[in-house]
């Protein structure tokens, strides 16, 4: 399980980018001007020559110099990280499970029908970078914030992997997004979303199907994807196109 934790963490890096890193005695330290605890937290990868005393206050005086809180994300091979953040009066905040699926679950027929049965009214847009589909994954992910766009504008540019970005058009209008990012033919699926007031209709089915067959058509043999355990509506979704939790990672806040 060390190796395939290792695996999927080093690839969810390369997928969700940070805008800049930091290298420090096997430890990952992440900022993105606080956009997304991905980005900002800090992600334990080698064994530690240093003590856990000596680089956590190492750590906590990079996350404040950069204005941001100091968090640590952590999985089950860091329970002695953990005990030791937890005595310092760190807490776990959005527990996330990493789900798994291979590649020939998502694209068969879908016997779901949809609320809004019509598939004449919907169709799909693609795209490899993601220029014209970003203002429409704020708009629908209602991220109105310029500071919060700029930002992860900036680390989608930075992904150096395949990408793939897909917009569901119901009645010609954007009502879901999707994204995926393939690394030696496995898919990180990512920013499902969907319009507000059209939950509930099977659309983000839709929406993951769609592009998880764009990428098994790309070469992904294996998809994979992080969602937050209370989000039991994504969490049955996802279960439902096949995936399986693999493990579960948390972060420590002070």
């Amino acid at each position: 399980m060390k190796e395939q934790i290792q695996k999927y963490e080093e690839m969810c890096l390369n997928g969700h980018v940070a805008l800049n890193t930091f290298l420090y005695d096997g430890w990952l330290l992440k900022f993105s001007e606080g956009y997304t605890a991905r980005a900002n937290s800090v992600s334990v990868f080698y064994p530690s020559s240093m003590p856990f005393a000596d680089k956590v206050t190492f750590c906590e005086q990079m996350y404040k110099q950069q204005g941001l809180p100091c968090q640590f994300k952590l999985t089950e091979l860091d329970t002695e990280l953990n005990d030791f953040l937890a005595k310092r009066g760190y807490k776990i905040v959005t527990t996330t499970d990493l789900m798994v699926c291979d590649s020939d679950c998502p694209v068969k027929p879908d016997n779901n029908n949809s609320s809004l049965d019509n598939d004449s009214k919907i169709e799909y847009v693609f795209s490899t970078t993601p220029e014209e589909w970003l203002p429409i994954f704020f708009k629908i992910h209602e991220i109105n914030d310029a500071h919060d766009q700029d930002v992860y504008t900036r680390m989608l540019s930075k992904v150096l992997v395949n990408t793939i970005y897909c917009t569901l058009m119901y009645e010609g209008k954007p009502s879901a997004c999707s994204s995926a990012a393939i690394e030696n033919g496995y898919m990180l699926l990512q920013n499902v979303v969907v319009s507000s007031e059209l939950r509930g209709h099977g659309l983000g089915k839709k929406v993951c199907r769609a592009i998880l067959k764009k990428a098994y058509e790309a070469g992904a043999d294996h998809s994979y994807l992080q969602v937050v355990q209370t989000n039991t509506v994504a969490v049955n979704l996802y279960k439902s196109l096949g995936f399986k939790k693999l493990y579960s990672y948390w972060y420590m806040k002070n």
